[in-house]
Parts: structure tokens; sequence; C-alpha cells
């Protein structure tokens, strides 16, 4: 078998309270549309430019099940990185995102329990640098550190 060549996300261990990490993104209306078509969600509160602003709303908001996806996904891609597992999301949306807004994620570690190998994430979402739209607290689990082979042989090499 040859070596995993997945990269893995940091462990419990290379992490520690105050580790923070900042992520700018914008949901297009393809980006929507896209959401909209896999769920067979009709919300015309996602797509209707009148319907929007008959609801007091500027315009087409962003399905808040899309901002939770940034947050989790970069979970899975950046802090800790792939092999991370979300355990725990509660998420409160203050104001509504519209169509290509910029959305900054500040992500801050404020809880490492190594004892149940969760790490506990405090996130807040915030558009135009003062209007906060999302806070967030999210419990991950690490990956695991790399099993070492067994004389020469990984685990999953004797399983087979």
């Amino acid at each position: 078998m040859s070596e995993d060549t997945h990269r893995k996300g940091k462990t419990i261990d290379e992490i520690t309270e105050g580790d923070s990490l900042t992520v700018n993104e914008s949901l297009s209306d393809r980006d929507i549309l896209l959401y909209l078509g896999m769920t067979n969600d009709n919300n015309p509160l996602y797509i209707q430019h009148g319907y929007a602003k008959e609801n007091g709303y500027q315009g087409p908001v962003v399905p808040p099940v899309l901002l939770t996806g940034i947050i989790t996904s970069s979970i899975s891609k950046l802090l800790p990185g792939p092999g991370s597992e979300v355990v725990n999301l509660s998420v409160n949306f203050i104001l509504p995102v519209y169509h290509e807004e910029n959305v900054t994620f500040s992500f801050k570690v404020i809880k490492v329990d190594t004892m149940k190998e969760v790490i506990t994430f405090s996130i807040t979402g915030m558009k135009n640098e003062d209007e906060r739209v999302v806070d967030a607290i999210v419990m991950v689990k690490p990956p695991k550190k790399k099993q070492e082979p067994l004389n020469g042989v990984n685990i999953e090499e004797v399983k087979a």
C-alpha cells in the first residue's frame, strides 16, 4: 500500500486557545441558484427582487445554510483542516446577507478539550466592516494523529 498522500489537518496537540483564522467570502447568484436546484428550495426571498423588497429587504438574501456552509468548509479546509469533524454547531443569523456582499468570518479557538478531543471555535461574520451578520459556536474533532506502521505494515493492510 502506498503512503497516504492526503493532506491532514492539525491535530488537537497542534492547536492552542487563541489560534485564529479570517476568511472573506461572497455568494454569487450562481452559487445561490446551485443551492436552490440541489435542495429544491423555492423560497422567493432568495431569488426574487420584488418579493424581497415587498418584505422589507433590500433585495434577495443569501440562504442561511450557505453561510453555515462557509463556516464548516473553512474548518474542513483550513483550521483544523482535512480530517476535521464538526460535532456541534450553534449559529445566530443577526442581519441578512445579500447576493454578492462580502462577509468576513473571524474564527477564534476559545477552548481546547484534550480529554474529549474537541476544540471550540467562536465565529463572527461581518459585512461592511461594522455590521455583524453571524455569530456561531462550533465544536470540532480535529483529525487524529497518523497511525505509525506496525512492523512496517499499515494497520489498514492488516485488516485487508
